[in-house]
């Protein structure tokens, strides 16, 4: 799942895509395989119905949405155009409790076409993330359209 989030970091797609992937996927599959989780497991009543629909969203959904993601990303136009967006926000993501090393990452946000994304940094890029006044970064077409950021460089 950590690949899918770094993926989903450098691909300007709206949250509900991948959500909607997701959701239809695993309502499909429960509704086409339920016969054979009822065989399978030996719940009854509302638990059958909660647990597997639990199952075939978080298990066929996020494989599909993965499957998704992936091919967009790796099978991506091969034409490359370098742009620069002005930073409209700046935040950080906080350390990990617990993670020996974990620092702040700055998080910068963009207009992007007319669409906020933000966009999430190493940490040796925090003590000074108030100085970056900009962002660029190369853009390739993916498989499915959604553009592919990549070499994000901060002036």
């Amino acid at each position: 799942m950590i690949f899918q989030i770094k993926i989903y970091r450098n691909t300007i797609i709206d949250l509900i895509i991948p959500i909607g992937i997701v959701i239809v996927t695993g309502i499909i599959s429960f509704i086409f395989d339920f016969k054979n989780y009822k065989q399978t497991y030996e719940y009854s009543g509302i638990e059958l119905y909660l647990y597997s629909i639990m199952h075939y969203i978080i298990g066929f959904g996020f494989f599909v949405c993965s499957i998704f993601m992936l091919t967009n990303y790796y099978f991506a136009d091969q034409n490359v155009k370098t742009e620069s967006y002005k930073i409209i926000d700046r935040t950080w993501l906080p350390e990990r409790v617990g993670k020996t090393g974990s620092k702040k990452q700055p998080v910068f946000t963009i207009n992007y076409k007319g669409k906020r994304k933000e966009l999430v940094f190493y940490s040796q890029y925090y003590n000074k993330m108030n100085s970056y006044k900009t962002v660029e970064f190369d853009i390739r077409k993916g498989f499915f359209g959604f553009d592919i950021l990549k070499n994000k460089k901060l002036n």
